[in-house]
């Protein structure tokens, strides 16, 4: 009696990939829908299907077999991670960035202005006296370069980054600012 390599090892691996690959294209695919992106979302929709549906008969051909449950279990897990992961790289989409900040905020403004940031400035009154409100709203990809000026501009500001669906009539940095903001950033250290 020798061992069964494909059942105990080669099945259980094909199916952990699959497992990986529908679930990453099922963590896509919501990411998708919320931000709007209706074209994608189907194809994204049936090639999970497909595969989920390949690996499923694969289970239910080898129900005895612990190690394909637990490949199952592990492709979702990882799947689930590598979606979130994929989709933090593409960095689609918009976001808005809420300052709070009783500090000086004339050369954050300067620095957004530089960098061609739309920025909205509303007086207020937080719980120890008066603040500033500053929103903007950036893309994505340029979220980690604004979040280094407020903390080179008002390290002890409080801020709070959301998705943002859609937007319209703003003014928005470009893609080739983005080598503009890390000149800024230089320049302040």
């Amino acid at each position: 009696m020798s061992f069964d390599y494909f059942s105990w090892i080669i099945l259980p691996v094909l199916i952990f990939i699959s497992r990986l690959a529908d679930v990453s294209l099922a963590t896509l695919r919501h990411i998708f829908v919320s931000k709007g992106f209706k074209k994608i979302v189907p194809v994204l929709g049936f090639f999970e299907v497909l595969i989920w549906l390949v690996a499923i008969r694969q289970i239910f051909n080898n129900v005895n077999n612990v190690a394909c449950f637990i490949a199952w279990a592990g492709g979702f897990s990882a799947g689930t991670y590598l979606g979130m992961r994929i989709e933090e790289k593409l960095a689609l989409g918009m976001q808005i960035i809420r300052i709070i900040t009783n500090e000086n905020t004339d050369a954050l403004i300067d620095a957004f202005k530089q960098y061609n940031q739309g920025v909205t400035i509303v007086n207020g009154q937080g719980a120890v006296g008066p603040v500033k409100l500053i929103f903007t709203v950036v893309k994505r990809t340029n979220k980690a370069d604004i979040i280094k000026l407020i903390h080179t501009h008002t390290p002890d500001a409080f801020y709070s980054v959301e998705d943002v669906k859609g937007s319209s009539h703003g003014v928005f940095s470009n893609e080739n600012e983005t080598s503009a903001i890390k000149r800024l950033l230089s320049l302040s250290k």
